[in-house]
């Protein structure tokens, strides 16, 4: 008993199913649906390559914040060079005034002018050093972000020409639909399939015509109006052959009717009235 219980409710949702396709379809091929369709795509599509584009300046600034870095540091190695010039500058000038004086190699060394010379040197050197290794680093950095922007840059365009290409393939989809719509309507419309409303409605209104005028004449024959207009004419027409006679007679047409005939049909009556009188 469950199982069946099962099967049928399966069987149930398989219809649900089917009846949700077949009218999700009907609405996928209405042109209105489809265009509000390919618009949500394209505004989707068109918000993904906004936020794209957002991400691949984020990425740029980072670039460039790195290239101002390395002009900053430049700058600070230049200095740092003159810097260590002068101070190896002011040692050799130490060290000749020391000489002049007649004192030897650990006499300058030991000198204060000496030492000072030589640890301001040492320091500008290993600054040097430190700097110049954070420059190539930056550099570095900023090859690599070069590398990436091109490549996000060349992911954009491709994104672009698919936004371009569905613009076009959405006006292309609904015009389409309508003209499959059309043609379908046609088709169906010259095979008898389908049968519009106004079709239906002008069959009606020809019925009902008909029906109407069967009314009217079965009304006509109840009321005796046909066998009056029928008398109507008849007199009509005899009006209309005794004027027409009168009128041949009065400008000479009727001289071709036979005279004999007439004296003869006198004469019969004439006869008859006088076979019908008493002896």
């Amino acid at each position: 008993m469950f199982g069946a219980i099962g099967r049928w409710l399966k069987a149930l949702a398989y219809l649900v199913t089917g009846q949700v396709d077949s009218a999700r379809r009907t609405l996928d091929t209405n042109p209105h649906v489809m265009r509000a369709k390919y618009d949500e795509i394209i505004r989707e599509k068109t918000a993904r390559i906004h936020q794209y584009k957002q991400a691949v300046a984020q990425i740029i600034a980072q670039e460039q914040q790195k290239i101002s870095k390395i002009r900053g540091l430049g700058e600070e190695l230049e200095r740092l060079e003159k810097l260590k010039a002068g101070a190896l500058a002011k040692a050799k000038q130490v060290t000749e005034k020391l000489k002049a004086e007649g004192k030897g190699p650990e006499q300058i060394k030991a000198d204060e002018d000496y030492k000072r010379c030589l640890a301001a040197y040492n320091d500008f050197n290993s600054t040097l050093q430190e700097k110049s290794a954070r420059v190539e680093e930056l550099e570095q950095d900023v090859e690599g972000y070069r590398k990436t922007i091109t490549d996000h840059k060349v992911q954009l365009e491709g994104l672009r020409r698919e936004l371009d290409k569905v613009k076009s393939e959405s006006s292309e989809a609904v015009a389409d639909m309508i003209t499959a719509q059309q043609e379908k309507e046609i088709a169906d419309a010259l095979s008898g399939i389908a049968q519009d409303g106004s079709e239906e409605e002008l069959n009606r209104l020809r019925n009902l015509r008909q029906e109407v005028r069967a009314e009217v004449q079965i009304s006509k024959e109840l009321a005796g109006t046909d066998h009056k207009r029928t008398e109507e004419e008849f007199l009509e027409y005899a009006r209309t052959t005794e004027s027409a006679s009168e009128f041949d007679a009065l400008i000479g047409l009727a001289e071709s009717v036979d005279t004999g005939a007439s004296e003869k049909t006198a004469s019969e009556k004439t006869a008859s009235e006088k076979a019908g009188l008493p002896e």
